[in-house]
């Protein structure tokens, strides 16, 4: 049982699956859901100070090298996409926005996209972390009522 755990808190780390993915496998491996919630959380939480103090800057030191510029500008393209889209939508309700857009399930609005979009915005260290917190915390939710069978048992009611 302690390798399912494990393999969920690595699956939880890795950027495009995230906490969206991990949730799912551990209910696929009958683990409990709120220790599997707890565990994703942390997984898909810890690489987020690492993202945003130091992801920009290698993101723009890489951009003009040989065999990885084509990739890191990719992502910083990314990165800088779903900032101006936040700061669009979101005018003076930022942080609120950015917890929207980490914590609504869809591909390429996680806690990697989130944080990398914070720093592009410069929207502080403190703020971008408690927002993106919050935004795997709703995702996490999300994902575990998914992952339980709550929609398919609603849907099957209406």
């Amino acid at each position: 049982m302690l390798k399912k755990y494990l393999m969920i808190f690595l699956v939880s780390m890795v950027p495009i699956v995230e906490l969206r993915g991990a949730i799912p496998i551990s209910q696929g491996f009958q683990l409990p859901l709120l220790q599997s919630y707890i565990i994703c959380v942390i997984g898909n939480m810890l690489p987020v100070p690492i993202i945003y103090l130091f992801a920009r800057r290698v993101l723009e030191w890489g951009k003009d090298k040989k065999y990885i510029g084509k990739f890191f500008t990719f992502c910083i393209e990314k990165g800088h996409k779903g900032g101006q889209k936040l700061k669009e939508k979101a005018g003076n309700g930022l942080f609120i926005a950015l917890l929207l857009f980490v914590g609504i399930p869809v591909p390429g609005t996680g806690a990697w996209t989130g944080t990398l979009a914070a720093s592009f915005l410069d929207m502080g260290f403190k703020k971008s972390v408690l927002a993106v917190l919050g935004g795997v915390l709703l995702a996490g939710i999300v994902m575990g009522a998914a992952s339980a069978g709550l929609f398919s048992a609603l849907f099957a009611v209406f």
